[in-house]
């Protein structure tokens, strides 16, 4: 297809604007490695909590929805859904906890829990590990469907699209640092979610569609809406909804969706004023995340099946894809052909926001750990302020570099999302565990970070080839129930830390007493912190149930189910009430 001038300005003019953003703020990222990384610990709730959703809303998340719902139907959206248990635990009991830790990064945590050469082992080898070769997986499967999109609309080659992607937010971000990131974040999400609920509204009342009564009347989308699914049917409730509620959301690390939190959304409650903006920017963000930004997606996802039911159909019309790349991924992209002159460009360049915004992140958040968690502490801990805002510069764009390539390697978004969560299968409980249970190690998390690995690599390399093929959910399954096993044993087979690092960290710290019991008897010293985790946790319940509950009064609402969507409005407003009403009670240091 070919893009009208009104439509290149448009794209243009965004362009323009994100690279205007890092230049107004490149020098006063330069003063310090924190205003560089954390903007100076003085950030606000609402654009941090802004910023954190523009993150996720990544080019690549509208295709894996569309995957999601063109092979699993609505109810397949739980594989991620469920991770909003993750989520409000992050905010109503972890969020304070980070904030209280002062740490640059949520690396640097490992020096402050634990003690000795092995933890200054496990901040270095994590710093590469997650910094540079899972951040590379991560940035990679962005890239993917940035490819995908600039393929469908643009009609340019995977090389074209990752040139004009990456130099563009390279700039920008390894310019500005955190503050550039976080002010484009804002302004990227606004535009972003402007151009997808208008391309779901435009394309539903295409002729093609005919409104969403006919939608749903269709029969290949009828059998796709159920929120759940079927009950009598194991193979699919399983994997799409038992497994999610009931393991994956406390036992796998996945960005974004971390227990206990990290990563980006650490970064982001670190880089807040005080406890109570980082606690209110991450309600923000999964009020957001879940609630309302996936219908649009949905929408245009069950619209796809009818104009492209198959990926023969794809194929025919996109005949330039590489075949590698047809998948049910590429619907979305390929459903916006339809969009007129003026909502296109605007479209492009909201995914073009998203792709950037999330991009930014990832580099900005990986060169922190490189610079303050590798090079500062191993290699220069005497480095300038100005020195390390360069090497951070420089890592910004070697992995801007190396991601774009792999992603040439990639061929769809649910493919990426699989691996990601079968590498950190086993290892969340230990993030949960580490604040409130003093036996926690390094050897702990050294043996689930490598337990994890393996079977992961097992699965992948060796399995398929000597024994029959297994569901990606049995995987996952079997690779939390080895690495969780095998760091509880190894936890209790070795020594806790030492009575000074633990006094340390529960001093500064001041998590729940709960867990702490033997040390507390140690150390007739210590204040004992009550806190106030059962309310916390009874916090987590009722935004759990606010947000679940917006979340199908919007469906219901939009299937023309009037009852349901009542209840489940009733639902979320008594979460609400309990929200509000124990609001006042939460304490803040």
């Amino acid at each position: 297809m070919v893009l009208a001038l009104t439509d290149w300005i448009i794209i243009i003019g965004f362009f323009t604007a994100t690279l205007v953003i890092g230049l107004l703020n490149s020098k006063r990222a330069g003063q310090s490695a924190n205003e560089y990384f954390l903007s100076g610990r003085s950030m606000p709730w609402w654009l941090l909590g802004i910023s954190m959703v523009a993150t996720t809303f990544s080019a690549d998340t509208p295709n894996l929805v569309t995957d999601i719902v063109r092979k699993n139907g609505v109810s397949g959206n739980w594989v991620w859904w469920a991770f909003l248990l993750t989520g409000m635990l992050t905010v109503f009991v972890y969020s304070k906890l980070w904030r209280r830790s002062g740490v640059m990064t949520d690396l640097e945590f490992y020096e402050l829990r634990y003690g000795g050469k092995s933890a200054a082992f496990l901040r270095g080898f994590r710093a590469i590990y997650l910094g540079v070769f899972f951040n590379i997986v991560i940035m990679a499967s962005v890239s993917l469907a940035a490819i995908k999109i600039g393929g469908v609309l643009m009609g340019l080659t995977p090389v074209q699209t990752l040139l004009i992607a990456t130099i563009v937010t390279v700039v920008y971000s390894s310019l500005g640092g955190l503050r550039s990131v976080l002010i484009t974040d804002f302004f990227q999400f606004l535009f972003a979610m402007v151009g997808s609920v208008a391309a779901a509204i435009y394309l539903i009342e295409q002729p093609m569609i005919g409104g969403l009564n006919h939608l749903f009347e269709q029969p290949i989308v009828n059998s796709k809406l159920s929120f759940l699914p079927d009950f009598s049917d194991s193979t699919t409730l399983i994997p799409l909804l038992i497994l999610p509620l009931a393991v994956q959301w406390w036992s796998v690390w996945y960005p974004g969706a971390e227990p206990g939190g990290g990563g980006y959304i650490a970064q982001r409650m670190l880089s807040a004023k005080d406890e109570k903006n980082a606690l209110t920017a991450t309600l923000v963000f999964n009020v957001a995340h879940y609630a309302l930004r996936p219908w649009p997606w949905i929408l245009i996802a069950l619209a796809s099946l009818i104009v492209f039911p198959d990926l023969d159909s794809l194929q025919k019309t996109f005949p330039h894809i590489p075949a590698d790349k047809i998948n049910d991924d590429l619907a979305y992209p390929a459903m916006l052909t339809f969009l007129p002159t003026g909502l296109l460009g605007i479209l492009i360049a909201s995914l073009v926001a998203a792709y950037m915004s999330t991009i930014s992140t990832h580099l900005n958040w990986g060169s922190s750990y490189i610079v303050h968690d590798f090079y500062k502490r191993f290699v220069d801990p005497n480095a300038s302020e100005k020195k390390l805002v360069a090497i951070g510069r420089l890592s910004t764009l070697v992995l801007a570099v190396i991601s774009a390539l792999i992603a040439l390697l990639l061929s769809n978004a649910l493919q990426a999302f699989n691996i990601l969560l079968q590498i950190g299968a086993g290892t969340g409980l230990i993030f949960i565990l580490r604040w409130f249970w003093w036996r926690i190690n390094t050897y702990t998390e050294i043996t689930g970070m490598i337990m994890s690995f393996l079977v992961a690599i097992y699965f992948e390399l060796v399995h398929e080839h000597v024994f029959s093929p297994i569901e990606g959910h049995w995987r996952l399954l079997f690779g939390v129930a080895v690495t969780t096993l095998s760091w509880i044993v190894v936890t209790l087979l070795t020594q806790p830390e030492s009575n000074e690092i633990l006094k340390s960290f529960y001093t500064k710290v001041r998590p729940s007493s709960i867990g702490w019991k033997p040390v507390l008897i140690q150390n007739p010293d210590l204040t004992e912190e009550k806190g106030q985790l059962p309310m916390e946790i009874m916090m987590m319940v009722s935004g759990s149930i606010t947000v679940y509950g917006v979340l199908f009064t919007l469906g219901f609402w939009l299937y023309g189910n009037l009852v349901p969507a009542i209840i489940a409005g009733i639902l979320a407003a008594i979460g609400c009430w309990i929200l509000v009403r124990n609001w006042r009670k939460l304490k803040f240091f």
